[in-house]
């Protein structure tokens, strides 16, 4: 071990009892302990640190399987479990919530809600980030809309309540946000429909709703909600009110207790092309920015706009991070931020004010961050004024929702990073009489107005990393490559580590001070979701789902699909571990690349199979673009079903596998049906996959 982990492992034990006060002091409520893991970043302050020091940098590698739960109906799972009093609460797919013993996987109940079938289509296969808990109930959200208030002891519906328009293409895909006695949930479905983005706050006791924060301007012909709408509204061109605008937040709220203030992240334009969407130009606030909001009212306070006027899906729904850090000789209540974008903003969370903001990643669409106003300085061309350009990051973004942890020992933020450009192009946009798709008809995709292809398939030697970042000197403290692009959250602990799942299946510990790879385990599927740790009678666990999902791997394409994850051959698990664990992984199967069946008999009709892309628009979410999986669901290219005339009208059109996840399409006809075909048969006999998006 090197001389600076040694000093850093005993600095962290002469400073343990004053830490864990003062995480004490900040967490959720004070029933709960530093010992259990309360609410989605386990504190108020979104930091996903544990003050635990029973596994450390000095015995981590005597890690092993505590318990396991084995989640065979499932597929992605993306979630972080919660526990409380001995209890572990998660969410899987279908919507369903969990109870288990936290020391040992028994299940103590579980919920699976009803679903409305004409949302099946909406993300149905992606497990949500998981649960809320408050008092004596856990709260969930659902893909369809509904948040449930449930009796944390029997998982019994206290009340639920809807919290979309069911005519809109909205869904719930983040964890509900408690605080002061309130549930915060936001949505996702900015691509499709027309929507207008917001917030809303929910009586915890009751499901009343308090208040609602409306994220973009609507009609000015209706009048405005209140000052901040008729403010924002001065920033957007056109009648976007007819396309909805956008800025939809689904992740990335903090609640600062120490300033009573809510902070939400909020979501790209709808459509993402400006061109479109704002033809004048302007900011288009309240997109792409950080909202603060007064808690009891929804009342705005301030705002900071991290890609102002944005038409690169450059959202800033990412985590926001709240800290003490000693910047310049002087002490700030700092708020740290990694959106899409590429930059790594510090804030001044009492006033909104910009304290520094550098690139943590490759950055091409801006030079920099003008100090003095506090705006990118965009590189000319950025905007593929010429319809077409290269921009880095693309819009998976430099960092997604996969969570980022600080460590305020170390002093360090720990990043899952993207490295990725990105073609943005105009090709088959018609923009002068473009209108928002039907959500009902298409994929979220076709809601862009613009189109997004990788620029290269071969991303190069480091697609993806984990960073350690340091946010006082806004530079990079260690960075270990990983060989794809997209991967899960981060813990850190007392113990002087950062743990992270992976995409290739490794859950691994490392060194918060230096990047050493300390101890990993090979889980045998890829990893979406983040690890926690809690301690129970003495001992302390580290728990997370084993289930391959996210959107990556939908929309991964062939850097997705080369993992070899395939839907329904690999186990899906909660697994635990401890120091004295003894159990070990059941045999799994190996990665098994999807390979495409031979069909010589089926001559593939260009015209059909240039209609039946269309039709497959309502596929690609789940099955992937170009019917290249990553694993969520099915390789169509690999399928039988698809070859057999009856048995694909079954599936696709009668229903006959919607208990598994596919979703029944009645309204499509026998020639649709054979259209689809031809396309899909076309893409399995594709050997150059360079025009696929992420």
């Amino acid at each position: 071990m090197s001389r600076l982990s040694l000093c850093v492992t005993f600095l962290i034990v002469l400073l343990l009892p004053a830490m864990a006060t003062a995480v004490d002091d900040q967490v959720i409520s004070d029933e709960y302990n530093v010992a259990d893991w309360p609410a989605y970043g386990r504190t108020h302050l979104e930091q996903r640190f544990s003050p635990l020091t029973q596994v450390n940098a000095q015995n981590v590698d005597r890690l092993a399987i505590d318990w396991m739960v084995e989640l065979p109906t499932d597929a992605g799972l993306a979630a972080t479990p919660l526990v409380v009093n001995g209890v572990m609460y998660f969410t899987g797919n279908r919507n369903t919530v969990r109870a288990v013993s936290a020391t040992t996987g028994e299940e103590i109940w579980s919920f699976t809600p009803d679903i409305d079938p004409a949302r099946l289509k909406v993300a149905f296969l992606h497990g949500s980030r998981g649960v809320g808990f408050w008092g004596d109930k856990v709260y969930a959200a659902t893909r369809d809309g509904w948040l449930y208030a449930l009796k944390a002891a029997t998982g019994e519906v206290v009340w639920r309540t809807l919290t979309i328009d069911p005519d809109k293409a909205l869904y719930i895909t983040g964890a509900p946000k408690i605080f002061k006695g309130k549930v915060l949930v936001g949505n996702g479905g900015t691509e499709n429909g027309g929507s207008r983005g917001y917030v809303t706050a929910y009586d915890a006791e009751t499901g009343e709703q308090v208040w609602r924060f409306y994220i973009v301007p609507g009609n000015p012909a209706d009048g405005f909600e209140n000052d901040a709408m008729k403010m924002a509204a001065e920033t957007w061109t056109g009648e976007w009110w007819k396309l909805g605008g956008g800025g939809n937040a689904w992740h990335g709220f903090t609640y600062d207790p120490e300033f009573d203030a809510l902070y939400i992240g909020t979501g790209n334009g709808a459509p993402w092309n400006q061109k479109i969407r704002s033809p004048g130009g302007g900011d288009n606030l309240f997109l792409c920015s950080i909202v603060a909001l007064d808690p009891d009212t929804g009342g705005y306070l301030w705002h900071y706009q991290t890609t102002p006027g944005e038409t690169w899906d450059f959202n800033s729904n990412m985590d926001i991070v709240l800290a003490d850090l000693h910047i310049d000789g002087r002490d700030v209540k700092a708020l740290m931020h990694a959106p899409k974008n590429g930059f790594f903003y510090v804030i001044d969370r009492a006033t909104g004010k910009l304290i520094s903001a550098e690139p943590f990643a490759e950055v091409n669409w801006a030079e920099r961050i003008d100090m003095e106003t506090g705006r990118p300085v965009e590189r000319p061309g950025a905007r593929y004024e010429d319809g077409d350009e290269i921009i880095t990051p693309g819009p998976i973004g430099a960092h997604n929702w996969p969570s980022m942890s600080y460590n305020p020992v170390t002093g360090l933020v720990y990043i899952p990073t993207i490295h990725q450009s990105v073609r943005y192009t105009e090709d088959f946009i018609d923009l002068e009489n473009w209108q928002s798709p039907d959500w009902r008809d298409v994929a979220p995709t076709e809601g862009m107005a613009v189109n997004t292809l990788v620029a290269s398939m071969d991303p190069g030697p480091k697609p993806g990393s984990l960073q350690a970042w340091d946010p006082v000197q806004q530079k990079q403290a260690w960075e270990v490559p990983l060989p794809v692009s997209w991967n899960p959250g981060t813990l850190t602990t007392a113990g002087n580590l950062v743990f992270q799942g992976r995409a290739d299946g490794l859950f691994a510990a490392y060194d918060a001070a230096t990047g050493e790879v300390l101890w990993q385990k090979q889980l045998g599927l890829g990893i979406a979701a983040p690890p926690i740790t809690y301690q129970i009678d003495g001992t302390q666990y580290v728990s997370l789902l084993v289930g391959w999902g996210s959107g990556f791997s939908s929309f991964g394409g062939i850097e997705a699909s080369r993992l070899g994850w395939r839907y329904g051959l690999h186990p899906r698990r909660l697994v635990t571990f401890s120091l004295k664990g003894k159990q070990e992984l059941p045999p799994m199967p190996p990665p098994d690349v999807p390979v495409a069946l031979e069909a010589p008999f089926l001559e593939i009709d260009q015209g059909m199979a240039m209609n039946g892309a269309t039709v497959y628009n309502q596929c690609q979410f789940c099955h992937g673009g170009m019917a290249v999986s990553g694993g969520s669901a099915p390789d169509l290219r690999a399928s039988s079903i698809v070859l057999n005339d009856a048995a694909f009208s079954a599936v696709v059109r009668d229903g006959d596998l919607a208990e598994r996840g596919m979703p029944a399409y009645p309204d499509l006809s026998d020639q649709q049906l054979k259209e689809l075909q031809h396309f899909i048969r076309q893409m399995a006999r594709t050997e150059d996959y360079s025009v696929i998006g992420f």
